[in-house]
C-alpha cells in the first residue's frame, strides 16, 4: 500500500522535493499530480487512494491548514485511526502555523530548520506503520512485539513467528515461537505465490491458513504455570491435494514467579498479526 501525501498545491516545490527523496528511499507514495490523468474523477480517485493508503503524510503549512480539501483529508485520516486502532496520520511541520486540533497531540517531523533531519524522522515513521513482517500490538496492560520470517529447510519452506509479550506492571515476559514447515506441494505453492505476488503475500497466505485453523479449533490459549515450555503440534491443510503444513507452537514465560498462572491468547495474537499484514498489503481500490 502506498503512502498518501496530503498537501496544499501552494507547497508544491517542497512536496516534489520530499516525494523524490522518499522514492529514492524505496517508499511507495501516492501524489495526486503523479497519479491523476485527464478525465479522472478527482474526488473519487483521491478518496480511493486515501482510503487504501498505509498512512497519510499530512503537510502542515499556513496554506494547508486553511485548505478545506486538506481539512477533509486530515479528518478522514483521524477517522481511520479510530476505526483501525493504529497510527495512520503522520504530520509534517513545514512552517509555523495553526495546527489543527486533532493533530496537536501528535509527534511530527520538523522540516522548519533542517530538511535532512525532517526526512529521517519521516522515513523512520513510515517504517513503523508499513512493515508487514514486524510490528507491535499495544494493549492497556501490556504490549506484544512480533516478527515473521521464512527460510528453506531441506527444500521445504519454513516460516517462523516470534512473539514477546511484555506486561507493563508485572515482573515477567511471555515468549511464543511458532514454526511452520510446508510439505513439498505446500513449498511449491509458496514459491509460486512468492514469485507472483512477493514473499510477504506468500507468508500472509500461510498465516491465514493457520489463523483459520485455530479459529475452527476454538482458539488456543496456553496456561503458563512455571518456566516450562507449553508445546502444541498439529497439521494444517491448504486447498490443494498434498498441501500440508506441520505446526509447532511453543510458549513459555521468563522472569519472576508471581505464583499465578499466565494465560496467553496465542490464537488472538496470530489473528492480529494476520489482520496487520493484510491491512499493510491491501491493494488500493484505484489499483484494482
Amino acid at each position: 500500500m502506498p503512502i498518501f501525501i496530503s498537501y496544499s498545491h501552494k507547497d508544491k516545490k517542497f512536496v516534489d522535493q520530499l516525494a523524490m527523496q522518499l522514492v529514492h528511499q524505496n517508499v511507495h507514495i501516492w501524489l495526486d499530480r503523479w497519479e491523476l490523468s485527464v478525465g479522472d474523477s478527482i474526488i473519487d480517485k483521491i478518496q480511493e487512494a486515501a482510503d487504501g493508503a498505509s498512512a497519510l503524510l499530512v503537510i502542515l503549512s499556513k496554506a494547508s491548514v486553511e485548505s478545506e480539501w486538506c481539512k477533509k483529508e486530515l479528518s478522514a485520516g483521524f477517522l481511520r485511526e479510530l476505526e483501525e486502532k493504529r497510527v495512520v496520520v503522520l504530520p509534517i511541520m513545514l512552517e509555523d502555523c495553526a495546527v489543527p486540533l486533532f493533530a496537536r497531540g501528535k509527534m511530527y517531523a520538523d522540516f522548519r530548520s533542517d530538511f535532512d533531519e525532517g526526512l529521517t524522522a519521516v522515513v523512520d515513521g513510515i517504517a513503523k506503520v508499513t512493515s508487514p513482517s514486524l510490528g507491535r500490538f499495544k494493549e492497556p496492560e501490556y504490549h506484544t512485539d512480533w516478527s515473521i520470517d521464512y527460510g528453506d529447510v531441506d527444500g521445504r519452506v519454513a516460516i517462523v513467528l516470534n512473539y514477546v509479550q511484555i506486561p507493563l506492571n508485572q515482573p515477567y515476559t511471555c515468549l511464543t515461537r511458532i514454526d511452520i514447515f510446508g510439505s513439498v506441494v505446500a513449498s511449491s505453492i509458496f514459491e509460486k505465490e512468492k514469485q507472483a505476488s512477493g514473499v510477504d503475500r506468500a507468508k500472509l497466505y500461510v498465516l491465514g491458513l493457520l489463523s483459520d485453523t485455530l479459529i475452527a479449533k476454538g482458539g488456543l490459549k496456553p496456561r503458563l504455570a512455571d518456566e516450562r515450555e507449553q508445546v502444541y503440534q498439529f497439521e494444517i491443510k491448504g486447498s490443494s491435494s498434498g498441501e500440508e503444513y506441520s505446526v509447532r507452537i511453543g510458549a513459555r514465560r521468563i522472569g519472576e514467579n508471581t505464583g499465578r498462572d499466565v494465560l496467553v491468547n496465542t490464537s488472538g495474537i496470530i489473528s492480529e498479526t494476520y489482520r496487520h499484514m493484510k491491512e499493510v498489503l491491501k491493494t488500493p481500490k484505484s489499483a484494482r
